[in-house]
């Protein structure tokens, strides 16, 4: 399984991919095991045992390079019967059943089934349920084998979506359902059963949003990322949790508890509502809060769950927990995650804490040069892990035609490896009221309100959430005048949210004379949080105060700022919304304050939209200052660690410039016609500012280079290149415009400084020949034809109700808007963004420069520059 929201180099990004999702022809009838072939050759791209750190008294084997040919490069792996292993590759790509045997690979077949590009595979109720591109479309299909080998396919939901953030992994519940992960690209479908336990999603901004300054996942609105169940015979699909960005896998522990590993926003790296890569637990009607560009919400928020442990940064792709390993009890116990980026297996080790878990993470498999300076660090890109019939563990790597390999992971120290006792005691009287609580999630019941009413105070957030979710399912009627009469302030905040959610604007009066009862000054920090987002999800369902904006102003302007960062930033919100007086003058003087970069911009951000009328001219220019005297500061260290751990440095994202571009841009739009024309030159300067111009020189062509010429002599990148002309051939080929490599470079394509943590020589090489090979959806665009017979071809950017803006040139901020009624067709374009022969102008031995410095992270001591 996997994501690849990583970094690779554009033409990567766009050319390495899963596939296009075409269904192969279907494979002749059930084809015999082949018999076990000789060991091929060992490719040097594929990491070695020996180049891989493994946990204490743990070993790697690697059991079988793929045919890339034949077998594919995959991105899916399942157990199946004893001794089997499914394996599943891109789009057009077999589904593959692996024989293992006495820890060996004994036998690989090709099944006949009509699927590809799957991503989730289970094997439960005597059949093999795949989630993939099949007859009808991407959807879940149950396929069962025959005792002539045939596979009878069955199509149980079409969720429509497919891609890297499409539909994903299944896991089977304790309660026997089905559960699908997927992405957040993967609209929810019709069908659903009513009345489900995850419902009422909506964005629940207090002041505008701005999609990624790239356009990716513009237009996508909540709930993201979520998780459905179905019965085995897929007869019944139910909504049960949202709120992801791209979690793709998940897994149960042995007490049925669901989790998942979400995938961070790279591109939003250094921006306030950057958001790591993370374990949730997924419990059943939860929220988790991911909401598309700018508007992804603060853990903090009280109407969704935090992280059980966030992780930092990377591309989530498969997970398993430990049970069935022939491993200590510590691992039997952990929960296995694939970071794809940078190659970590990670053991995460969960601990209970009330209703949920805290976790520490561990590197448990990674490349040796992660761990140890100066070691080797081949690509070790995982896409999936499982726990073998034999008590090993099984992971892949691959993706984006990628070479594939599958390894075994076995323990060879001392400590016992009997069954451990997996289940947890600690924890597990709240976990059951946890779950007597979600029983009433989705469903009218005479005795939720009674049941949940003296939980909505707990101390323990994840049952207070639970509670106010088992309230939200009884008619407002019911608790409407026991939540505004509630006395106990942890009470009274969580039901009064769940009033500012489910109420109406005729509640709104109430609600806030009810918020009276509890002023900010007697509060907790964490209260404050949450009455400050009651009232912010008041008045974006139900309109702007009445007659009350003074009474609020009143209480939070003198708050404002305090001595908490988190109460600052959501209480200056709400200034900003209620154009308090004063709003912007206080605003600059606490981003004059900002101790680092993400302080700073939530102000910058957020001033944009404070009316014209509230600003002096002189406030105008001070707010312009920040950008022409922007100072550097520091990133949170915490971020920087996360940086640290993945073995590089810290950089903005992706869509760093073009966030600022926007930024300005609004803020613009919101200056009176005479502002704009007395600020007209310093808005230029800034525009200039933020857009990194690369000249290039230019050069004749060399030749047209081919991957037959090339390819045979990638074995000269690994030593005595020269570093210096590597750097001069990346800004000869353009790749510096549209590429960050370390501190240098454009923005519109993906940062290149990880590369080799990912991608061997030939997919790099494969890359920059041959970009148009492979796309991938991240990075495709989209081609318009309009009914007033105009053809646009270009990324979208922006989406309004109305229309739809798309920027043709990436190169250049122009954009053209297209009304949404006047769409005749929208399409994928089949073409990279990259252009191809851009490395036509190197010379054979620049190009292996060029090849050598992207491998070598900007490093010049790396060894390819050795003799």
């Amino acid at each position: 399984m996997i994501r690849i929201a990583g970094v690779p180099l554009f033409a990567l990004a766009v050319g390495l991919v899963l596939g296009t999702g075409a269904v192969p022809a279907p494979l002749a009838a059930h084809q015999k095991k082949d018999p076990p072939k000789k060991a091929p050759p060992v490719k040097k791209e594929v990491a070695q045992p020996g180049e891989l750190y493994a946990a204490p008294g743990f070993q790697v084997e690697l059991l079988h390079i793929s045919d890339p040919g034949t077998e594919g490069s995959w991105i899916n792996l399942a157990t199946e019967k004893p001794g089997k292993l499914i394996i599943g590759g891109q789009g057009g790509q077999p589904i593959l059943r692996v024989t293992i045997k006495d820890g060996k690979v004994d036998g690989i077949e090709k099944l006949n089934i009509p699927i590809t590009e799957a991503m989730g595979f289970l094997y439960a109720y005597g059949s093999l349920y795949v989630n993939g591109s099949g007859p009808k479309g991407y959807g879940l299909y149950r396929c069962k084998e025959g005792a002539d080998g045939k596979f009878d396919v069955q199509p149980l939901k079409i969720f429509g979506s497919g891609g890297e953030h499409g539909a994903h992994g299944l896991a089977l519940g304790k309660d026997g359902k089905i559960y699908v992960m997927n992405g957040n690209h993967t609209k929810v479908p019709d069908g659903l059963a009513p009345n489900p336990p995850y419902r009422d999603y909506q964005e629940d901004h207090v002041l505008p949003r701005q999609w990624d300054g790239n356009g990716h996942a513009a237009g996508i609105y909540a709930p993201g990322g979520y998780v459905v169940r179905l019965d085995p015979e897929g007869k019944s699909c139910e909504l049960v949790l949202g709120g992801f960005r791209n979690a793709y896998d998940l897994a149960f522990n042995a007490d049925g508890e669901l989790f998942t590993f979400d995938s961070d926003m790279e591109w939003d790296w250094g921006m306030p509502w950057y958001r790591p890569t993370r374990v949730n637990h997924c419990t059943v009607g939860s929220e988790h809060g991911w909401r598309s560009g700018t508007g992804v919400w603060p853990d903090y928020y009280p109407d969704n769950l935090p992280p059980t442990v966030n992780v930092g940064i990377g591309s989530p792709t498969g997970v398993t927990f430990g049970a069935g390993a022939k491993f200590p009890a510590k691992y039997q116990k952990a929960f296995f995650m694939c970071d794809w980026t940078y190659g970590r297996l990670f053991a995460v080790h969960l601990t209970p804490k009330g209703a949920s878990y805290t976790a520490t993470v561990e590197n448990f498999v990674a490349p040796l040069g992660l761990v140890k300076p100066g070691a080797p660090k081949k690509p070790l890109n995982l896409t999936d892990v499982v726990v073998g019939s034999d008590g090993a563990l099984y992971f892949t790597i691959g993706g984006r035609n990628a070479q594939a390999a599958l390894y075994r992971v076995t323990y060879t120290g001392t400590e016992s490896t009997v069954p451990a006792a997996l289940t947890d005691k600690d924890g597990a009287e709240a976990r059951a009221l946890r779950h007597k609580l979600e029983a009433f999630h989705g469903k009218k019941d005479p005795h939720a309100v009674e049941t949940a009413w003296p939980v909505l105070g707990s101390d323990d957030r994840v049952l207070r959430f639970a509670a106010r979710v088992a309230v939200e399912s009884q008619p407002v009627d019911e608790w409407k005048t026991r939540a505004v009469a509630e006395t106990n302030p942890a009470a009274a905040l969580t039901a009064l949210l769940a009033l500012a959610r489910y109420g109406d604007a005729k509640t709104q009066p109430d609600l806030l004379a009810a918020l009276d009862r509890f002023p900010l000054a007697k509060l907790t920090d964490d209260q404050k949080l949450e009455k400050l987002r009651v009232l912010q999800v008041s008045f974006v369902r139900h309109g702007p105060p009445p007659g009350n904006a003074r009474k609020i102003i009143a209480e939070l302007d003198p708050a404002f700022p305090g001595p908490n960062e988190l109460v600052n930033r959501e209480t200056f919100q709400l200034l900003v919304y209620l154009n308090a007086p004063g709003v912007v003058g206080k605003g600059l003087k606490q981003m004059a304050a900002a101790k680092t970069q993400p302080d700073m911009f939530h102000y910058l951000f957020h001033l944009r939209t404070a009316p014209i009328g509230s600003w002096t001219l002189d406030q105008r220019k001070e707010y312009l200052g920040y950008w022409t005297n922007r100072k550097k500061l520091p990133q949170p260290a915490e971020l920087v660690g996360w940086f640290e751990q993945a073995g590089r440095g810290y950089d903005n994202g992706a869509s760093f410039n073009n966030f600022l571009k926007n930024f300005l841009r609004e803020a613009v739009a919101n200056m009176s016609a005479a502002e704009q024309k007395e600020l007209a030159p310093t808005i230029a300067a800034i525009n200039k500012d933020i857009t990194p111009s690369y000249d290039t020189k230019p050069r004749a062509v060399v030749k047209q280079w081919t991957m037959d010429e090339v390819l045979p002599t990638l074995e000269k990148v690994g030593k005595g290149r020269n570093f210096d002309r590597g750097k001069e051939a990346f800004a000869a080929a353009q790749c510096v415009k549209c590429h960050r490599f370390v501190d240098q470079g454009g923005s519109i394509g993906p940062d290149l400084t990880a590369l080799s943590s990912r991608f061997g020589r030939k997919e790099v090489l494969e890359s920059i020949l041959e970009p148009s090979k492979v796309l991938s959806d991240q990075y495709q665009n989209e081609t318009f034809r309009t009914l007033s017979g105009k053809t646009v071809t270009g990324r979208v950017v922006d989406v309004t109700k109305d229309a739809i803006a798309v920027q043709p040139d990436p190169l250049s901020p122009d954009r053209v808007t297209i009304q949404k009624d006047d769409i005749e067709t929208r399409t994928v374009s089949k073409v990279s963004p990259m252009p191809a022969n851009l490395a036509d102008v190197l010379t054979h031995e620049e190009l292996l420069d060029l090849i050598a410095y992207l491998e070598s992270a900007g490093r010049k001591n790396h060894p390819v520059f050795q003799k």
